[in-house]
């Protein structure tokens, strides 16, 4: 006589092209993954291979998740590069107009930034200063107005009411300021290596170059 079986459920498939385990977690290892290839190798240079790889994920899964290099070069700029500028440019916003005040908070600011996002520097030397960065459009059309522009404006105001070296040029000042952070963070491990100053930290890059502008902000007309 047999002996009834106890019949087993069948194994639910999982619908094909979707991918298990923690969905936001892939994500975001991906964006995080091609964010420091984009931004050590270049955007061009950066294979979804590679950037599927250092996320620890299959190629298939960055088709999943974006299609192609352009929507994820999308999600890295909307979801990492401008949420990082934008606290800077809102922390300017809120500093008010006094000249001096706004270089101090773009410095000290441009620290925090650079600080919390080390790959800003090289990702801005590669893709943005250089021909042909994949960025640049990006810079011109986003991020200028954000910070940029705005600065430039309020320096011209202040110029107009006597508070600011009529002398200066409010658009140099901004980009003289940009010179004076963003370049020194990219450049750190080889003008730290040429002098042997480690100790030289980004806090010591800031108050350095508070120090030298703040001669120059000075309006011959202020009281």
């Amino acid at each position: 006589m047999n002996t009834p079986t106890t019949p087993v459920p069948a194994k639910k498939s999982r619908p094909p092209g979707r991918p298990g385990g923690d969905t936001t977690a892939q994500r975001e290892r991906l964006i995080d993954a091609a964010l420091n290839a984009f931004a050590h190798k270049g955007i061009a240079a950066s294979s979804l291979r590679a950037i599927a790889s250092a996320a620890g994920v299959t190629p298939a899964l960055v088709n999943y998740y974006f299609g192609n290099k352009a929507k994820l070069l999308a999600a890295v700029v909307a979801e990492r590069l401008l949420p990082a500028l934008m606290g800077l440019s809102q922390s300017l916003r809120e500093t008010g107009d006094d000249p001096a005040a706004l270089i101090r908070e773009f410095i000290q600011g441009m620290r925090r930034v650079v600080q919390a996002h080390p790959w800003l520097p090289p990702l801005w030397v590669r893709e943005v200063l250089c021909e042909g960065g994949g960025l640049r459009e990006l810079l011109m059309s986003h991020i200028a107005p954000l910070i940029s522009r705005m600065l430039a404006e309020r320096f011209a105001a202040a110029q107009r009411r006597g508070a600011l070296n009529p002398d200066l040029e409010p658009r140099l000042l901004v980009v003289s300021l940009v010179g004076l952070t963003l370049f020194p963070y990219a450049a750190a491990p080889i003008w730290r290596g040429l002098f042997n100053a480690p100790e030289l930290d980004d806090e010591a890059l800031a108050r350095h170059t508070l120090i030298l502008l703040e001669r120059g902000l000075e309006s011959p007309h202020a009281p």
